[in-house]
C-alpha cells in the first residue's frame, strides 16, 4: 500500500504544476510535451453510522484503506483516500457517522470531524440507505451547508426488494433538498461506482493534482496496523463489546529486508476497554478470542503491507475514558 509522505507533495503557484520541467498553468499538466488538462478536488462521504460510508470509500479507491464492521461509530478518523484515474484525481474523505444518540466526549470529537470536513470540501455524498430516511439523516442533512453541491447516494440497492418504491422516496428526498444528483446504488457493484465516479468528475475544479498518481491515502502505516486490530475486534466481539473500545499502537517499528526476505514489522498493540467484564470478553476463553484477533490483524497487515508482521496485542481497563476529554485527546481522537 502506498502512503502519502509529508514531503510527496510539491507546493505550486496559481495551481501550477511542472512535469519533466515543462511548466503547467491552470490545471494543465504537461507530459512528454503534451499538454492535458488535470482536475482534482475534494469530495466528503457523510451519513448517519452504518450506512456503507467506509465500504463505498474503499470501492471508490480500489483498495481498502477503511475498516468496516456492522458497529456503529467504526470509524473514528478523517481519513483520506485517493482514486486517480485519466486527468482526473479525486480525494476522498471518508467521515464517522455522524452520532446523535450519546453525547460523550468522544462522539463531540466525532461530530467535529464531521463538521470540519463538510465546509471545506467541493463536492459533498451524501449517503442513506436506499428508500429509508429518518431522524438520524435528517440531521447530517441539517449540517451540510447551501454552498457546497451535494449528490444523493441511495446506497445499499441490492437490499431493496420492491424496485419501484423508489421512484416516490426520490421524489420526496427532492422535497427535502435540491440535490445537484441522485445516484440509487450498491457499493459492492463495480459498475455503480464507475457511475459514481463519472457523476463526480464535473464538479471537481481544474488544478493541478495534489498528490502522486499511485498514492491511495495519507495515513501511515502505523495508524492502518491500530484500525485494522480494532476493526478485528469489532467482528470477532459484535454486539457484546460497546463500540467505545479503542487500540493503541505502543511500538511500530521497521527491520529491512535481506535478500528475498520481506522487511519485518514489530508492532505492539494496546486494546482498551472500560470494564474488567469487557476484558475477559476481548480475552476469550483460555485466550482464545485475543489470538484470533492477532492472527487475523497480521494475515491482513502481511498482505497489505507487503511485509512479514511481528504483533502482540495487550488489553487495559480505562473506565469512563470515552466521557474523559483528556484521555479522549490523549488516544489520539481531536
Amino acid at each position: 500500500m502506498t502512503t502519502a509522505a509529508s514531503d510527496s507533495t510539491t507546493a505550486a503557484t496559481d495551481s501550477t504544476a511542472a512535469v519533466d520541467g515543462t511548466a503547467a498553468v491552470d490545471g494543465t499538466a504537461a507530459v512528454d510535451g503534451t499538454a492535458a488538462v488535470q482536475r482534482c478536488g475534494l469530495i466528503a462521504i457523510v451519513g448517519k453510522p452504518n450506512v456503507g460510508k467506509s465500504t463505498l470509500l474503499n470501492a471508490l479507491v480500489g483498495q481498502k484503506i477503511s475498516i468496516t464492521s456492522r458497529k456503529a461509530q467504526t470509524t473514528r478518523h478523517r481519513i483520506t483516500g485517493m482514486h486517480t484515474v485519466g486527468n482526473t484525481q479525486f480525494v476522498f474523505v471518508d467521515t464517522p457517522g455522524f452520532q446523535t444518540r450519546h453525547n460523550n466526549a468522544l462522539n463531540r470529537s466525532l461530530n467535529k470531524t464531521v463538521l470540519g470536513a463538510v465546509g471545506e470540501v467541493d463536492l459533498i455524498l451524501f449517503v442513506v440507505e436506499a428508500g429509508t430516511f429518518n431522524q438520524a439523516d435528517a440531521k447530517v442533512l441539517e449540517i451540510l451547508g447551501k454552498g457546497i453541491p451535494v449528490v444523493l447516494v441511495a446506497n445499499k440497492l441490492d437490499q431493496v426488494r420492491e424496485r419501484t418504491e423508489l421512484a416516490p422516496w426520490l421524489q420526496g428526498m427532492q422535497q427535502r433538498r435540491g440535490f445537484a444528483e441522485f445516484v440509487p446504488m450498491s457499493a459492492k457493484n463495480s459498475k455503480d461506482v464507475e457511475r459514481l465516479l463519472g457523476i463526480c468528475e464535473p464538479f471537481l475544479p481544474l488544478q493541478a493534482w495534489w498528490y502522486a498518481q499511485d498514492e491511495l491515502t495519507d495515513r501511515s502505516e502505523k495508524f492502518l496496523a491500530g484500525e485494522t486490530v480494532r476493526e478485528k475486534l469489532f467482528r470477532l466481539t459484535g454486539d457484546e463489546l460497546p463500540y467505545t473500545s479503542a487500540v493503541m499502537i505502543d511500538k511500530f517499528e521497521e527491520e529491512p529486508g535481506r535478500g528475498k526476505q520481506k522487511r519485518l514489522l514489530k508492532i505492539a498493540a494496546t486494546i482498551v476497554v472500560e470494564r474488567d467484564s469487557h476484558k475477559a470478553m476481548v480475552i476469550g476463553d483460555k485466550g482464545e478470542r485475543i489470538k484470533r484477533i492477532g492472527t487475523e490483524t497480521r494475515v491482513e497487515l502481511e498482505k497489505a503491507l507487503d511485509a512479514k508482521v511481528f504483533l502482540e496485542l495487550w488489553v487495559k481497563v480505562r473506565s469512563g475514558w470515552a466521557d474523559d476529554e483528556a484521555r479522549v485527546r490523549s488516544f489520539g481522537y481531536q
